[in-house]
C-alpha cells in the first residue's frame, strides 16, 4: 500500500538513509513520541496514519530499542538542521586547528625586506596562525657572527610585539636560530 502523501527523501536505494522513515519501518509496533509528548506504544500503522494526518513523517529514533522508538516530525527540516550543525561543528573543529607559517630569511637581510616580513607575520598572526622564525646561516664568515642573528631575531620580536607573545625562546640550533611566535588574538 503506497500512499500518496508519502514523501520519499532517501531516492537513492544504494544510499542506506540514517534513519527509517514512514514505510522503511517494518516492525510491528512502535513507542511513539510527538513534540515532546509521549503518545504510548501503538501499531507501525496507526503511528504512520496518525503523522500523515499531521503532514509529518514517521521517524523511526531509536531502532534498537524494544518496541522502537519513533518521532512524528518534519523530517525535511530535521536533515536540513542537521546538516546546518554539523557543517558549523567542522567549520569550529578547522578553525580551532592552529596553522604555523615559516618566515625565513639570512642574517644579512637588507631593512627594507626585513620590513617586508614583518608586514607579512602580522597578517599571519592576525589570521590566528604562529610563526616560525628561522634564521639560516652559511656557514664560515656568517657562524662567527651568530651575535647578528640574534639581534635580527630580536628586531623582529620587538617589531610584532603588539600582535604577538614570543612561545619559544630564541634558540640556535646546528646552522639556524629558530623562535616561535603565538598571536595574541
Amino acid at each position: 500500500m503506497h500512499h500518496q502523501n508519502y514523501r520519499n527523501y532517501d531516492k537513492d536505494p544504494k544510499k542506506p538513509s540514517e534513519l527509517r522513515i514512514n514505510y522503511q519501518i517494518r516492525v510491528l509496533t512502535v513507542r511513539v513520541v510527538r513534540n515532546e509528548e509521549q503518545l504510548g506504544i501503538m501499531s507501525t500503522e496507526n503511528a504512520r496514519r496518525l503523522a500523515e494526518d499531521s503532514n509529518f513523517d514517521l521517524v523511526e529514533v531509536i531502532p534498537n530499542a524494544n518496541p522502537p522508538l519513533c518521532k512524528i516530525m518534519d523530517y525535511a527540516k530535521y536533515k536540513y538542521e542537521k546538516k546546518v550543525k554539523d557543517k558549523e561543528s567542522a567549520k569550529k573543529k578547522r578553525e580551532s586547528q592552529i596553522q604555523f607559517k615559516e618566515l625565513r630569511f639570512r642574517p644579512s637581510i637588507a631593512e627594507n625586506d626585513l620590513m617586508t616580513k614583518v608586514n607579512h607575520a602580522k597578517k599571519f598572526l592576525q589570521e590566528g596562525c604562529k610563526i616560525h622564525c628561522i634564521v639560516q646561516f652559511k656557514g664560515g664568515r656568517e657562524l662567527n657572527h651568530i651575535d647578528n642573528g640574534f639581534n635580527l631575531v630580536e628586531k623582529l620580536i620587538d617589531s610584532l610585539s603588539e600582535y604577538s607573545t614570543v612561545e619559544v625562546a630564541p634558540k640556535f640550533e646546528g646552522n639556524k636560530i629558530f623562535c616561535c611566535l603565538a598571536s595574541k588574538v
